[in-house]
C-alpha cells in the first residue's frame, strides 16, 4: 500500500533523478566542446554531489509513552507486516535513534555507549571514530532482523547518583525546576539510565534509499543532556513531529520541553494528537466524540500557540493494524493520511523550493563562466580571421613582416607576467588576511575567551551574557571578512581593467561573495544558545563535563558556519585567479596558433583561404555550442516542479483532522492552493 507520505516523496525523488541526468547532460556537453576549465568541471560535479546525497530530515519528539515509536512504524515501516521500532508499553526508545541508508554501505545498527559523555566528545566528532560505536551487521536487511537489533535502545543500567550526575540524568535538589524531573531512585538510591547514548541505523528502505532521514528523539532528559541534538540534530530538520498524546493532552513535561526545544525553531512544525481511539466511549454517539476530538484539537493549538491546522489527531496503533491488514476504511477512520499528506506535501515544496534555487543560482553562474570563456576565444578567432584575410594577395615579404609582428606582440604580452606576479602576490596577501578572520585558531580563541569568563562567573550566571559577547566578536569577524572580501574586489577590478586596457584581456570579475546570511546563521544559533544559557541551566552548566561537552558543541556549530563562510571567500578568489589564468593560458596557445599558421602560409600560399575557412568554421560551432549550452542551463532552471498528491491534508479544513476519526473526510482543496516554503537556498557543510 502505498502512503501519501511515500507516494509525494517518490515525486521528489523522480524530479531530483531527472534533475541530475539534465545536470550530466550539461556537464558532458560542456566537456565535449571544451567549453570550461578546471573551475566549471568541479563546479557542476560539486552541484551534482550536493543533489544526490541531499538529505530531508524528519524529528519525531515526544516525551515517554506519547506513542511515538508506533507512529514511525505506522508511516515508515507498515510495509513489513510488523512493528521494527520497539512500542510496548512504558519506556521503549531510550536513546535518540537515526534511520537512514547510506549508499554502498551495508545495513547495519551502530549503538555509542552512554559512557563516552565522560570525555565531552561531540556526537559530530565520534561520528568519526567507528570504533566508539557497537555495530551490529543486519545481514540482507531482513525486517525482522533490524527490529530484534533496534529493541537494544530499550536496555538500561541502575548506577549510582554520582554517576547518573555525571552522565546528565540527575540534578541536584537545589535546582527545583529541574529536581522534578529526577528518575526515581530503587531501594537501593540507584538510578536507572540508558545503556546507548546514541543509534545509528543503516537499512535499505525505499524512502531511506532517496535520502530521507528519521531523527527518533525519547523525551525532555535525552534533549536536555545533550546539546548537540537540541542545538544541532533538531534545527537542522526540514520538519518536527512533536507528539501528544490524547489521552493526557498537553502535560508540564509536554510543554517544557516545546517551549525550552521547539517552539522558536524557524522549522515545519506538525503537532499529533496520538492514541484518540482511548477516547471512544460506546456510552457516547460518534458525533459527540468528535466534538470532543476537535475541542481538544483546538485546545492544543492554542496552548502551543500553532495553528489548528497543524494539529492532527489520530491512532497511530489503529493506522499500524489497518496498514498491515489493509483496511483502508479502518486507515481512513485512524486520522493517519491527513498528517502523512501534509507531511509530504510540507516536505515535497520545501526541498524543491531549496533545490531549486540552488540550481538556479549555480546554472546562472554556469552560463556566465561559459560565455565568458567562449566570447574570449570567439574575440579570438575574428582577430586571426582578420588578419588573415588581410594578407590575400600580400607577397613573402609582406608574409615575413605579419610573422614578425605576430612574434614581437607576443614577446609584448610576456611583459604582462610582471604584473600578473605582482597581482597574484598582493592578492595572495589579502586573502590571508581575510581568511585570518575566519581561521578556526581564532574561532577558538574566541570560544576559549568566553569559556574563561563562564569559569570566572560564579555559578555560570554570567553564561548568557559572556555568549551574547562572543556573537558579537563573531560577527565583527564576519563584518571585517566581508569589508576585506570588498577591498580584494576593487584591487582585482583596477587591475583587470589595467591588463584588459595593456594587454587586450578580455578579464571580467564576478561580485565579492555576501556574508551576511552567515551572520543570519550567526543570529539563529545565538537566539537557540540563548534559550538554553537561561538561570535554570546555570546548576548544570557548574559540572565541568556538561560545560566542556556543550563548549565542543559550540565550536561545532560555528566551526560549520566560519568554515562555510571561508569556503566561499576562498572559491569566490579561486574563481577569479582561475579566469586569468585561463585566459593567460588561451592566449599564449592563441599566439602560438597564430604564428603556426603564418609559417605554413607562407610555406603554402595555397592554405591562407583554407585557413581562413577553418577559423571561419570553428567560430560558427562555437557560437552554436554555446547557445546550446545557454539552451541546457535555462533548461535546469525551467524543470517543471514535482507534482503534489491530490488533497493535501496542510490546506484542509480544520475539522478534517478529526473528522477521520469516526466518519469520512469532508472535500479537501486542491494541492495547487498550498503554500510553498521558500527557504535559502545554499549548501550546509
Amino acid at each position: 500500500m502505498t502512503t501519501p507520505f511515500a507516494g509525494n516523496f517518490d515525486a521528489l525523488g523522480r524530479w531530483r533523478a531527472t534533475l541530475l541526468d539534465r545536470l550530466a547532460v550539461v556537464q558532458r556537453f560542456v566537456a565535449d566542446h571544451e567549453l570550461g576549465d578546471a573551475t566549471s568541471d568541479a563546479f557542476v560535479a560539486a552541484l551534482r554531489e550536493r543533489i544526490a546525497n541531499d538529505k530531508v530530515v524528519v524529528a519525531f519528539v515526544a516525551e515517554f509513552s506519547r506513542g511515538k515509536s508506533e507512529l514511525i512504524n505506522a508511516i515508515f515501516f507498515a510495509d513489513t507486516g510488523r512493528r521494527v521500532l520497539p512500542a510496548t508499553p512504558g519506556r521503549t526508545t531510550m536513546c535518540p535513534v537515526e534511520l537512514a541508508c547510506e549508499p554502498g554501505q551495508p545495513a547495519s545498527l551502530a549503538l555509542l555507549p552512554i559512557e563516552t559523555r565522560h570525555d565531552g566528545a561531540s556526537l559530530a566528532d565520534l561520528r568519526q571514530r567507528p570504533r566508539a560505536w557497537t555495530q551490529h551487521s543486519l545481514q540482507g536487511g531482513a525486517a525482522e532482523q533490524l527490529s530484534e537489533a533496534v529493541a537494544q535502545v530499550m536496555r538500561t543500567r541502575w548506577v549510582d547518583k554520582d554517576e547518573a550526575r555525571a552522565l546528565g540524568f540527575w540534578s541536584d535538589e537545589r535546582d527545583d525546576e529541574r529536581a522534578q524531573d529526577n528518575p526515581t531512585p530503587d531501594a537501593a538510591g540507584r538510578i536507572e539510565i540508558p545503556v546507548w547514548r546514541h543509534a545509528l541505523v543503516n537499512y535499505p528502505h525505499p524512502l531511506l534509499e532517496r535520502g530521507l532521514v528519521v531523527l527518533d528523539t525519547p523525551g525532555l532528559n535525552a534533549l536536555g543532556a545533550e546539546p548537540e541534538l537540541t542545538l544541532g540534530l533538531l534545527p537542522n530538520a526540514q520538519a518536527t513531529v512533536f507528539v501528544l498524546g490524547a489521552d493526557s493532552g498537553v502535560t508540564r513535561t509536554d510543554m517544557q520541553l516545546w517551549r525550552d526545544h521547539l517552539g522558536a525553531r524557524s522549522m515545519a512544525h506538525f503537532v499529533v494528537l496520538n492514541k484518540i481511539d482511548t477516547l471512544r466511549d460506546p456510552l457516547s454517539s460518534p458525533g459527540q466524540v468528535t466534538n470532543q476530538i476537535e475541542s481538544l484539537r483546538q485546545a492544543t493549538a492554542r496552548a502551543l500557540d500553532i495553528a489548528p491546522e497543524r494539529v492532527f489527531a489520530l491512532s497511530a496503533r489503529e493506522a499500524l493494524t489497518a496498514r498491515i491488514q489493509g483496511d483502508a476504511d479502518a486507515l481512513r477512520r485512524s486520522g493517519l493520511p491527513q498528517l502523512e499528506e501534509a507531511l509530504g506535501s510540507q516536505l515535497l515544496q520545501q526541498r524543491h523550493a531549496l533545490l531549486q534555487g540552488v540550481v538556479t543560482e549555480a546554472a546562472q553562474q554556469l552560463q556566465a563562466q561559459l560565455a565568458r570563456r567562449a566570447g574570449e576565444r570567439r574575440r579570438q578567432l575574428t582577430e586571426q580571421i582578420l588578419e588573415l584575410r588581410s594578407l590575400r594577395g600580400k607577397s613573402a615579404n609582406q608574409l615575413q613582416a605579419v610573422r614578425e609582428r605576430a612574434t614581437q606582440e607576443s614577446a609584448e604580452f610576456e611583459q604582462c607576467n610582471v604584473q600578473i606576479q605582482a597581482l597574484r602576490a598582493v592578492h595572495l596577501r589579502m586573502l590571508n588576511r581575510a581568511m585570518a578572520q575566519l581561521a578556526s585558531d581564532a574561532l577558538r580563541a574566541e570560544v576559549l575567551q568566553m569559556q574563561q569568563e563562564l569559569e570566572d562567573s560564579l555559578l555560570k550566571l554570567g553564561a548568557r551574557k559572556a555568549f551574547v559577547a562572543l556573537c558579537g566578536r563573531l560577527r565583527g569577524r564576519l563584518a571585517m571578512a566581508q569589508e576585506q572580501g570588498e577591498e580584494i574586489h576593487t584591487m582585482l577590478r583596477a587591475s583587470h581593467a589595467r591588463l584588459n586596457a595593456e594587454f587586450a584581456f578580455g578579464l571580467a570579475l564576478d561580485a565579492a561573495p555576501d556574508l551576511r546570511h552567515f551572520g543570519h546563521e550567526l543570529e539563529m544559533i545565538e537566539a537557540g544558545y540563548t534559550r538554553y544559557l537561561g538561570l535554570g541551566q546555570a546548576l548544570r552548566l557548574s559540572q565541568p563535563r556538561f560545560l566542556d561537552r556543550f563548549t565542543r558543541m559550540l565550536v561545532s556549530k560555528l566551526r560549520v558556519v566560519f568554515e562555510s563562510a571561508a569556503g566561499e571567500i576562498e572559491l569566490w578568489n579561486k574563481s577569479a585567479l582561475s579566469h586569468l589564468e585561463s585566459q593567460l593560458a588561451e592566449r599564449r596557445r592563441a599566439f602560438r596558433r597564430r604564428a603556426e599558421a603564418l609559417t605554413r602560409i607562407q610555406l603554402a600560399a595555397g592554405e591562407l583561404e583554407q585557413r581562413i575557412a577553418e577559423l571561419t568554421a570553428q567560430d560558427a560551432a562555437l557560437a552554436v555550442s554555446l547557445k546550446r549550452a545557454e539552451e541546457l542551463t535555462q533548461a535546469l532552471q525551467a524543470l517543471a516542479p514535482p507534482e503534489v498528491a491530490a488533497g493535501s491534508a496542510a490546506q484542509q479544513a480544520p475539522a478534517n483532522a478529526t473528522a477521520g476519526a469516526v466518519a469520512p473526510p469532508a472535500p479537501r482543496r486542491r494541492a495547487g492552493t498550498s503554500k510553498a516554503a521558500t527557504p535559502r537556498a545554499r549548501k550546509r557543510a
